[in-house]
């Protein structure tokens, strides 16, 4: 079995990663690449609609704190006075298992990962502008103003770190986004180092004479 691909991607609240990438594992296996979102855990309390071990893993405050203890966590961050973290050994079973696994974590989170697997690929995306950012986060309507001064003044401090990223996409529309973000798992399925090990058996026969 060879080893999937990890992916991080990153992107200001209301840049719409969380849209993207839902639609994107649907895309990939129409090119016959399995990929899975990470869950992840958080010590926030469920949204209306958030199913448990869906949208996230929800665990009080102790509880996370345990788990860091514990060395549980491929990374963890605090992010709006709420702590988040990605399961280490559940994000190695499913890379071992070959699936590409997608990390939907900020920079914080980012830079932790790739200290650990430096592999990883990291995937910005940012807003046509900060107006349209602006008007996403209004039609959530899921903060109070609040909230979206204070998320609009963290997003430029998010965006300020895309240059750590290996690809940046632009959601302006959002199809050639998704086309876009598939076009880099898809190449990266394609890699020479990858390919020589998939198609080991071709090959050999290719060059047998």
């Amino acid at each position: 079995m060879v080893e999937g691909n990890l992916y991080i991607v990153s992107a200001p609240s209301g840049g719409g990663k969380t849209s993207l990438t839902r639609a994107l594992l649907p895309r990939l296996a129409q090119s016959g690449i399995e990929a899975v979102i990470s869950v992840s855990y958080t010590t926030r309390a469920p949204r209306p609609g958030e199913q448990e071990g869906v949208h996230y893993h929800f665990v009080d405050e102790a509880t996370f704190v345990s788990m860091i203890d514990a060395g549980a966590f491929l990374e963890h961050a605090e992010v709006f006075g709420r702590r988040y973290g990605t399961g280490r050994q559940r994000t190695e079973q499913l890379l071992a298992s070959g699936y590409d696994v997608i990390l939907d974590i900020d920079w914080q989170g980012a830079r932790q990962v790739r200290s650990r697997i430096p592999s990883a690929q990291g995937i910005f995306i940012l807003p046509p502008s900060l107006s349209e950012l602006e008007r996403r986060l209004r039609a959530r309507s899921q903060d109070d103003e609040a909230t979206i001064a204070r998320r609009m003044r963290e997003a430029c401090q998010e965006m300020s770190h895309y240059g750590e990223y290996d690809y940046v996409i632009v959601n302006d529309d959002f199809d050639r986004a998704l086309e876009q973000l598939a076009a880099v798992f898809i190449a990266g399925r394609l890699r020479c180092a990858r390919q020589t090990r998939v198609l080991a058996p071709l090959i050999t026969a290719l060059l047998a004479k």
